[in-house]
């Protein structure tokens, strides 16, 4: 009986720490949501609001500001404000639904074109080496440059940073797929159905797409997660997301002067950073151990 409790026991164990790598990270994931949706709610100031007699003021300081409606009173600036005197809390609040957005913009844009460039390259045999030597060619550029480059030749905005970042990310999810492809077209039931004449599009619907469907969710969480690091550097630089739009990459633009002195401008938006993509990970590690029965299986 004791071996049998100490069994139980130990098989118990992994599956509460599984099933706690999936509940903590989404549930962390899904209050950001949240806090994205209800940004103009829980915003308490114009996050776009300058006011020089401001500056660089420590969190929790409470100060009175004009704001544009003519309304004036004590405000408390729980994050303190930056060197433009604007107000870090709110900056950080509307912050996290631009790279939210971002984030999950570029996870579907890049799976979608490397599902189905992945495809092509995987089952249609005569244009494998060609597609997947561009692949390789964009694979060659670092990331961070690519994506400055693709910026640098249009106007800066969101959609701009949301291709500047997925056209990197794409070819890691051609590869992924094309090797899936790779495998499953030497199946039985695939050549069954191409014995039986089905059309080649049907064929990749039917019997090829429901394999993809597990791996390109797992590798959709580190795009995302990628993607939100990426844009904050492109931020960073200077050459992301206009400096009026408030992200969490420019609020630490609009900081890094002043780091030394006033490290509050940049503590919190990296703060939002690292647990955000730190959950995506997680979150995306679990889903990989859930779905990828060979790993299911070692558990």
């Amino acid at each position: 009986m004791s071996g049998g409790a100490g069994a139980t026991t130990r098989r118990r164990g992994p599956t509460l720490l599984r099933e706690a790598a999936i509940v903590i990270p989404a549930l962390v994931l899904a209050l950001l949501v949240l806090i994205a949706i209800a940004a103009p709610w829980l915003g308490t100031i114009d996050p776009t609001l300058l006011d020089p007699t401001l500056r660089n003021k420590p969190p929790g300081y409470v100060g009175a500001i004009v704001r544009p409606d003519g309304a004036s009173g004590p405000f408390t600036f729980h994050m303190g404000t930056d060197s433009l005197g604007r107000d870090i809390y709110s900056r950080v609040i509307y912050g996290t639904r631009v790279s939210l957005t971002i984030g999950a913009f570029v996870a579907f844009l890049s799976t979608a074109l490397g599902l189905t460039i992945g495809m092509v390259a995987g089952y249609v045999r005569w244009s494998d080496g060609l597609i997947m030597r561009g692949m390789d060619g964009l694979m060659a550029i670092p990331p961070i440059l690519l994506a400055i480059a693709v910026v640098s030749l249009s106007h800066a905005g969101v959609a701009a940073v949301v291709i500047a970042i997925a056209i990197p990310e794409t070819p890691r999810v051609v590869r992924l797929v094309r090797a899936i492809v790779l495998t499953i077209r030497e199946e039985p039931y695939v050549e069954a159905a191409v014995a039986a004449a089905t059309p080649t599009p049907l064929l990749l619907f039917r019997h090829v797409l429901p394999n993809c469907v597990a791996p390109l969710i797992v590798q959709a969480t580190f795009v995302c997660a990628s993607a939100i690091l990426v844009e904050s550097i492109l931020s960073f630089l200077g050459v992301g997301i206009p400096p009026e739009v408030p992200s969490w990459g420019n609020i630490m633009s609009a900081g890094r002067q002043y780091f030394r002195l006033f490290p509050h401008n940049i503590l919190y938006p990296g703060l939002f950073i690292a647990i955000t993509v730190l959950c995506v990970n997680i979150l995306g590690d679990a889903m990989r151990d859930r779905l990828d029965p060979k790993l299911r299986k070692r558990v």
